[in-house]
């Protein structure tokens, strides 16, 4: 009887989830698995440890995504709401003990040990805070709610985290999402304008009082006169890999680029696999992005719509992000591309984000029709 109730929910999951997007998102963990395999050894290499070390920790990190993935997405919008607060509450009370706990890495303190394993708080905040924001703003829909007070008040508290660790990529990115969740919820247009020079002001500020922020957009504003190693690197593996690529593992650059598992994998597919394959991975995140935009036009419910329109954004501008530094085309930022770059707390981050996105855009009645057939039992 319990293996009866198990098949019959995995096949009533399966009929109401994307599986159109399960099956982008399981492409994108394939790059994932060859990409890391392929790249993590010279890594590994150099640093003393075994060449396989980061590959089967990827494994490990992909195998709880996707379990992540599949709980998240079994539950109902209640439930995800739910867990975006407390998720949220959390992530506030991490981010602030990091700036006591927390350990440098490469001139920033983001990261914490908890029960020995490293953790980045800011990762796990983003979905958290784009499912809170999202319920927020839908209240006013319902009530006389201050809504974009609150969640204003919101924002600033986690712009100040942020910027005490400094983590401004993390910034700009959750800048960008709860900007979009505003202009969504049909905010005044003199908010809009206030929001943008804020902006603006920002990224002066950082540039003028933060010295890596500084080093980074110089580097991008004037490459020829700054030592942009990685990105220089980054270009030249794009350059080898030509249209068709080297093969798999046969690049050479990521000998020599730092970040080639993380930040800069993006240059590895260049190199070894080409430019088509960068175009199709492109093309993978872009379908995912569309698809979603496309089954939200069709949604209703304002806390749904808000809510999942924070999440898809911050999958797809962070992707956009991560490939835009390997072409030269952003300043660096150090963000990963997602589940595709080795990482725990970033992978198991989007995961969370992916699970509550596909739970929110399910179609509902394949959830009424198990209901109905689990009570019948």
């Amino acid at each position: 009887m319990q293996d009866y109730r198990s098949n019959n929910f995995i096949k009533i999951w399966w009929r109401g989830v994307d599986q159109q997007a399960i099956i982008a998102f399981i492409i994108l963990i394939s790059f994932s698995l060859m990409l890391v395999t392929t790249t993590s050894a010279a890594i590994a290499e150099k640093i003393g440890l075994v060449d396989n070390y980061f590959s089967s920790r990827q494994v490990i990190y992909l195998i709880i995504a996707a379990m992540i993935v599949v709980v998240f997405s079994s539950f109902d919008k209640k439930w995800i709401k739910r867990i975006g607060i407390l998720g949220f509450i959390l992530s506030v009370i991490t981010l602030a003990l990091v700036k006591f706990y927390g350990y440098e890495v490469k001139g920033a303190t983001r990261w914490i040990k908890i029960a020995g394993f490293s953790y980045q708080p800011s990762e796990f905040m983003k979905p958290f805070f784009a499912i809170v924001t999202g319920w927020i703003l839908s209240l006013k829909y319902e009530e006389d709610f201050p809504s974009v007070s609150v969640c204003a008040f919101l924002y600033v508290m986690i712009a100040i985290l942020l910027i005490i660790q400094p983590d401004i990529g993390m910034l700009i990115l959750t800048t960008a999402v709860f900007a979009t969740q505003l202009f969504i919820a049909g905010l005044p247009s003199i908010w809009i304008a206030i929001a943008l020079i804020g902006s603006f002001i920002g990224i002066l500020s950082a540039y003028a009082l933060l010295p890596h922020v500084t080093t980074r957009i110089n580097s991008f504003l004037n490459p020829e006169a700054a030592e942009n190693y990685q990105v220089t690197k980054s270009i030249l593996a794009f350059e080898h890999g030509g249209l068709y690529g080297r093969g798999p593992g046969e690049g050479a650059i990521k000998q020599y680029l730092p970040d080639s598992h993380t930040d800069f994998i993006f240059a590895v597919a260049g190199e070894e696999f080409g430019a088509i394959i960068c175009i199709i991975i492109m093309l993978v995140f872009a379908f995912i992005v569309l698809r979603t935009l496309i089954r939200l036009s069709k949604e209703e419910d304002k806390f749904v719509q808000l809510a999942s329109i924070g999440l898809i954004t911050q999958f797809g501008l962070q992707a956009t992000i991560n490939m835009g530094v390997t072409l030269n085309l952003l300043p660096t930022k150090g963000m990963t591309l997602p589940f595709i770059s080795y990482g725990g707390s970033s992978t198991l981050a989007i995961a969370i984000t992916v699970g509550m996105l596909l739970g929110l855009t399910k179609r509902k009645t394949s959830l009424v029709k198990y209901r109905v057939q689990h009570d019948d039992i």
